[in-house]
């Protein structure tokens, strides 16, 4: 039984973009980040994950640096490697490629002490979609109040 300890959510992504497929990828990290990451100081807003000679790679996610780390800390908007699987990077690489899409991290978390990404294959979304998506959210939100004031 996995335990997932949730680091941060780009919650920007899910209003920009119509999320597909997820998937999980690990990732390259040196001591200091890993560091900060358990003190919960992470950024995915800008984020975004683009291949590399047949490797994916995530940039603009800001890792702050580590305050004890002193010289020995990291770039907090370095680069870095994500790891799946050969046959998913390619199937991602493919998919990606198509008109439209775009592979952007939703959430960073803990699973058995190693820091997960969820990667989301996404459709980007013009103004009016966004309105749109915005409008059935506040909708689905007064249905909810309304249903609860019954229940009292």
């Amino acid at each position: 039984m996995a335990e997932y300890k949730p680091i941060a959510t780009n919650r920007k992504a899910y209003h920009d973009y119509d999320i597909g497929d997820t998937f999980e990828a690990g990732l390259v990290l040196v001591g200091s980040e890993v560091k900060s990451l358990r003190a919960g100081q992470c950024n995915m807003q800008d984020g975004f994950v683009e291949d590399r000679d047949g490797e994916l790679w995530m940039l603009q996610v800001h890792i702050s640096e580590y305050a004890q780390a002193n010289i020995w800390g990291h770039e907090p908007l370095r680069p870095r490697k994500l790891l799946l699987h050969k046959q998913e990077i390619t199937r991602l690489i493919a998919r990606k490629r198509e008109k439209g899409f775009t592979l952007v991290p939703t959430k960073m978390y803990f699973k058995d002490g190693r820091a997960k990404v969820e990667v989301a294959l996404a459709r980007g979304r013009n103004k009016g979609d966004k309105r749109q998506a915005m409008a059935e959210k506040d909708s689905r939100r007064d249905i909810q109040r309304a249903l609860k004031d019954l229940d009292r």
